[in-house]
């Protein structure tokens, strides 16, 4: 049985091709990444001991995802004759709001409370949609399921996911931590509970994770208790293009100086973070190269991304 599992991110998609009932036990068949969408785009693919490092056309999501199905059934790259193989798709999905706590089913209601919920996740649920209908297109016939990032911050407490604002935004506009990144730091802690040799639900862990996006959790008992992003993906540690950490009457103040909300909410998700700090790039690799060559801007971004993680762990590890 072939599974295909796919995170379309804010500037990648992951995928790996697994083939749960083979001759030689569950395995993986191929995986990769498209990385740098809309920039100079780049597929690393890997199928068995065959490893592919192209530059690609691949200007958004959708065309990204095109890019790794044909890949699947290439002949050169491929590793099965036809997609037909593939028997279902799994997604990462980021917000479900307070709708959605568990893997589903996909289908026209889910992708609703997707949409739904993309103005609180607006560099992520509109790529994870475009994951799934190209997948649809390839595939129509195949279930896909989403597995939200929601789900593992569900036991977060309630002195840990309110905000300290008048209770009707709360109950009327949904304003409230929710969490991300929810599948990797629950694997992290899974994961580092069976090195440690502690039992699952005694572990007690700071768990980090860096990438374009970041974030960070506090996990108590095996169970997240705090979490470093917010009711959107932009609050917390510095990241690829998003700001992190900002005093609500910064925006305010621009919002007074002109700026309109979409403006505003265009350049904390995609103009801030190391890209605003740097001025050039938001990519790690990019930056330390520069501040190798002296650029102070791009060490000034390296020190401001490290600072605030090591300001977190701190916080993280009184709780």
């Amino acid at each position: 049985m072939k599974i295909l599992v796919v995170n379309c991110g804010s500037s990648s998609i992951k995928y790996k091709l697994f083939d749960l009932f083979g001759t030689a036990g569950e395995s993986v068949l191929a995986g990769g990444v498209i990385e740098r969408l809309g920039e100079s785009a780049r597929l690393l693919h890997v199928a068995g001991d065959r490893k592919f490092d192209l530059q690609v056309k691949a200007g958004d999501h959708t065309a990204g995802m095109n890019i790794i199905l044909q890949a699947l059934g290439d002949k050169e790259m491929g590793v099965v004759a036809s997609l037909d193989e593939i028997e279902a798709v799994g997604h990462r999905v980021v917000h479900g709001g307070d709708e959605i706590s568990q893997p589903a089913i996909i289908d026209d209601a889910l992708l609703d409370i997707i949409r739904r919920w993309s103005k609180l996740a607006p560099l992520h649920n509109p790529p994870n949609l475009s994951g799934i209908a190209a997948v649809s297109r390839a595939l129509p016939t195949r279930p896909q399921v989403a597995v939200f990032d929601t789900a593992f911050f569900a036991t977060l407490p309630a002195k840990a996911y309110q905000y300290a604002v008048p209770q009707k935004w709360l109950l009327e506009h949904h304003v409230r931590r929710y969490g991300f990144h929810g599948a990797s730091h629950q694997y992290v802690s899974l994961r580092a509970a069976e090195l440690l040799a502690i039992p699952a639900d005694e572990v007690n862990l700071i768990t980090v994770h860096l990438g374009n996006g970041c974030s960070m959790t506090a996990v108590a008992a095996g169970r997240a208790v705090d979490h470093s992003l917010g009711m959107t993906p932009l609050e917390g540690l510095v990241m690829g293009t998003r700001c992190g950490d900002i005093d609500p009457g910064a925006v305010l103040h621009m919002l007074s100086e002109g700026y309109s909300g979409k403006q505003i909410g265009e350049e904390l998700n995609k103009a801030s973070g190391l890209l605003g700090l740097s001025g050039t790039s938001n990519d790690m690799r990019d930056l330390l190269a520069a501040a190798d060559g002296g650029d102070a801007r791009a060490e000034l971004a390296i020190e401001a991304f490290v600072y605030r993680i090591v300001k977190y762990i701190g916080a993280y590890y009184t709780i």
